[in-house]
């Protein structure tokens, strides 16, 4: 998980929450609301950011962190994908045979001339 490897990078705990959000694309309005504090605190925390990373944007940030989000990511993706495919019913793409009538299709009168316009 990314937060853990900015923990690691000497991140404290809401720096991480910081750089993770800003890696998401959020604006410093966005991530100030999202955790509820000013954005003076979050320029605040991001200067310390790019001081312990050793980063001077940030873009440079989010390059930094993208390689570790991609994988989260792609983690994610497949389980989501083996989940879906564990709950899709069996008989799916099946085509009712003969002249059975199709469940909720009203039936069509040719040649009434009326288009309902």
């Amino acid at each position: 998980m990314l937060r853990d490897v900015l923990i690691q990078k000497g991140l404290s705990n809401r720096e991480s929450e910081v750089a993770e959000l800003v890696t998401k694309g959020m604006s410093n309005k966005e991530v100030a609301n999202q955790l509820f504090v000013t954005e003076k605190t979050v320029k605040f925390h991001l200067t310390n950011i790019y001081k312990k990373m050793n980063v001077k944007s940030r873009a440079q940030l989010i390059v930094w962190c993208l390689p570790h989000i991609g994988f989260v990511e792609k983690e994610e993706a497949v389980a989501a994908q083996v989940a879906a495919a564990a709950t899709a019913p069996t008989n799916q793409g099946t085509i009712p045979a003969g002249s059975a009538p199709i469940a909720g299709v009203s039936g069509f009168r040719s040649g009434s001339g009326n288009l309902g316009i």
